[in-house]
């Protein structure tokens, strides 16, 4: 995995907290502080949604995060896409980043797997 993305939202996002990552299934899940707020799946960043601050991201033209599982279903994850300007305008980045993190912050705490 090309950790450029990883770095450039580690950079932006440092004023708000520490951010650190976990490698999975070919990305990563990025987390502020310990929260999750946003994964990198294909080389593209998906910031984390719910109800209170998704419709900002319908709003902007943000595509949700979707896949197709191994029955050929389409499934979808509380994620959408980063918006263009994140890409390489700091400001911007941190601006959606803190949308998610703050969604990420109100998302219920899951028991760990054993």
């Amino acid at each position: 995995m090309d950790t450029g993305l990883l770095d450039w939202v580690g950079e932006a996002m440092a004023p708000v907290g520490n951010v650190s990552y976990r490698a999975m299934m070919g990305g990563a899940m990025v987390y502020c502080d310990g929260t999750v707020f946003a994964i990198v799946a294909a080389d593209e960043l998906w910031f984390k949604l719910d109800d209170q601050g998704a419709a900002a991201f319908d709003a902007a033209g943000c595509e949700r995060f979707s896949y197709t599982d191994k029955n050929g279903r389409v499934a979808t994850m509380r994620y959408a896409r980063a918006p263009d300007e994140c890409l390489d305008d700091a400001d911007a980045l941190r601006h959606w980043g803190i949308l998610a993190l703050e969604a990420g912050r109100r998302a219920p705490v899951r028991a760990r797997r054993r």
